[in-house]
């Protein structure tokens, strides 16, 4: 049934077939738990906020589902709806924590619902559900996703927020037994006053205040409570690359490297990495949201992949994270899709440059060659360069002008970016610099330095373009003359392919732009025309075409089409474009990690690889 060398796993059974041995994955009962949470929680809180919906036909279903319990059923039904959508996520994902709360609220519920409301229907429901959670226990077992206290202060904002507003829902429900006209002013006090157990302005007829009260006190009951709770859990750190796996994935680039363009950007430190049984591959990842993400190819011996692309799944597994991998090669694209059965879409194009074949000569190079040209002419040089090669203070103020330019405040990439320049173990990287003659000014950090490209090696015998940076002073071009620059002094440095940007989504782009393309493709053109206002998705495969490379197909891998718009948010978090971390003044200031061993433009993030410049 199946092949192994090395302690690898490289022939496996077809997926049919060890979905066939192993049986289907469990995934309809969390699935519909899951969902009955989310109904059975908006209906609590309807419940609990509307008069006449606990008056209507409704009412007689809501009766007997847990949270409506005797006198204090609106509070009570606000609580248990509340709580109910918040585990709903976690029992869908298969969480251990959302199913254990799950266990110790549904008995509670039954108690109140015999104790209070003295409803055997509603009791047997809850211990229905309960006795469902306890027979498929096994199901729920995964492990809690990388976290951090600072999500108690997101909760608390939340939670605050959700609670104000759902407290100014419930104070105007009840306008026929209200006492006078509130103003908003006075409501919205109320909800306030309400929200820490204490009366407010507001007076009503019929027992009304007791409702309101009870409803808005467990309302900030909850706040408090969830945010105490995650304020005090133990933290679960994201996976960091430690200086152990960093020795050990330099040691398979050594051998390996050359495969992949993208695997120099395996060394980021922000990725964690699990290695094959037999540790002659890799896979490097980083969760975001719950999505699983890998980027590129795995490092190491193809025979090994798929020994990695099963560590990674189980990993995915036990956490019950989404498993997607951005920017794989076509082998890559096959192998993952082989061994796991997931999907395969096309992204975009990687532009590859054969140094043997560039020249600046002929008519499909005018415009490069004149802009190059005129830019000489204004007295700009330049220097190509290993990185081992720099002195301390070039380097610092290469550092520091690549820090100063940055268009934005957070550094972008994530699959085709390193993040860092001129650290130890990198000193076969390549930097080209761009200086203007009599711009020497001596108050300047940066000198004559005008731009910068940084390039991280690709095997023995290639590199791939990392970022690119400019002062905005500078005279428009400079990314076209460093990277011609670049390419005429390949040869010299041993060079002889060069990888440039991504562009996505380029097939798309070149076809829609000829003669007798179809509507649909004239559609989707004018779609990503109109996203490169954000994106620069035609700007960068433009400039890219400016060196006439060859395009080599990039892959997003991923398990169903309903999870493409959960990968797609998550990899735009992972490369920067969204970024929901809390406010500069709010976060902690860690110091500087120790230098070590350290770059390409991103699939989701061309902004720093730049066509802005173009």
């Amino acid at each position: 049934m199946s092949v192994t060398l090395d302690g690898d796993k490289t022939r496996s059974v077809p997926v049919r077939v060890r979905r066939i041995l192993h049986g289907p994955r469990p995934e309809k009962v969390p699935s519909l738990v899951g969902t009955a949470c989310t109904l059975i929680g908006l209906l609590d809180i309807a419940a609990g906020v509307f008069p006449r919906f606990r008056a209507s036909r409704v009412h007689a279903i809501a009766e007997v589902l847990p949270g409506t319990l005797g006198p204090l059923s609106a509070a009570l039904s606000l609580s248990a709806g509340v709580l109910l959508l918040l585990l709903a996520h976690g029992l869908k994902r298969h969480k251990r924590r959302a199913w254990r709360a799950a266990v110790v609220l549904l008995p509670l519920g039954a108690t109140a619902q015999f104790v209070w409301r003295h409803s055997i229907l509603g009791a047997l429901l809850s211990l229905a559900l309960l006795a469902l959670l306890l027979r498929h226990r096994g199901e729920f077992a995964a492990l809690p996703d990388p976290r951090s206290r600072w999500r108690a202060l997101a909760n608390f904002v939340v939670m605050g927020a959700g609670s104000l507003a759902l407290g100014l829902v419930i104070v105007s429900a009840h306008p026929r037994r209200t006492l006078g006209s509130p103003s908003l002013t006075d409501r919205l006090e109320h909800v306030l006053y309400g929200l820490f157990g204490v009366e407010g302005p507001v007076a009503y007829t019929h027992d009304v205040d007791w409702t309101v009260g009870y409803s808005l006190g467990a309302l900030g009951m909850l706040t408090a409570l969830t945010t105490i709770y995650l304020a005090f859990r133990p933290e679960h750190p994201a996976a960091r690359l430690t200086d152990d796996d960093e020795a050990r994935l330099r040691a398979l680039l050594d051998q390996h490297g050359g495969r992949d363009s993208l695997g120099h950007f395996a060394l980021r430190r922000d990725k964690g990495v699990l290695f094959s049984p037999s540790g002659k591959a890799a896979v490097c990842y980083r969760v975001v949201s719950g999505v699983m993400l890998a980027s590129g190819d795995p490092i190491g011996d193809v025979e090994a992949w798929p020994g990695a692309i099963e560590r990674f799944m189980d990993e995915a597994k036990i956490h019950s994270w989404t498993p997607a991998v951005m920017g794989c090669s076509e082998t890559g694209g096959q192998v993952w899709t082989r061994e796991t059965g997931l999907d395969a879409l096309e992204l975009g194009d990687e532009a590859i440059v054969d140094v043997a074949d560039f020249s600046l000569a002929g008519r499909a190079m005018r415009n490069v060659r004149q802009m190059v040209k005129r830019i000489e002419r204004n007295g700009y040089t330049t220097q190509v360069r290993r990185v081992r090669d720099l002195d301390d203070t070039e380097l610092a103020r290469i550092r520091r002008a690549a820090a100063d330019w940055r268009g934005t405040d957070t550094e972008r990439g994530f699959s085709m970016a390193l993040g860092r320049i001129g650290t130890p173990g990198d000193g076969d990287a390549v930097i080209a610099t761009a200086h203007k003659q009599g711009d020497d000014d001596p108050d300047s950090p940066y000198g004559d330095l005008k731009a910068i490209i940084h390039f991280v090696p690709w095997g023995r015998d290639g590199m791939s373009l990392e970022l690119m940076r400019r002062d905005r002073s500078a005279d428009p071009g400079m990314n076209e003359l460093l990277i011609v620059a670049a390419l005429q002094a390949s040869p010299a440095l041993g060079i002889a392919r060069v990888s440039l940007n991504f562009a996505m989504f380029r097939a798309a782009l070149a076809r829609g732009e000829k003669i007798g393309a179809g509507p649909v493709l004239r559609l989707w053109r004018g779609l990503l025309v109109f996203l490169s206002r954000w994106f620069q998705i035609e700007s960068l495969y433009k400039f890219n075409a400016k060196f006439r490379p060859r395009w080599e197909p990039r892959f997003v891998v991923y398990r169903t089409s309903r999870d493409l718009p959960r990968i797609g948010f998550a990899a735009m978090q992972a490369e920067g474009f969204v970024n929901l971390s809390l406010p500069r003044p709010l976060t902690r200031r860690r110091p500087a990690p120790a230098p070590r061993p350290c770059a390409h433009p991103t699939p989701t993030a061309p902004a720093e690889h730049e066509a802005r410049a173009a």
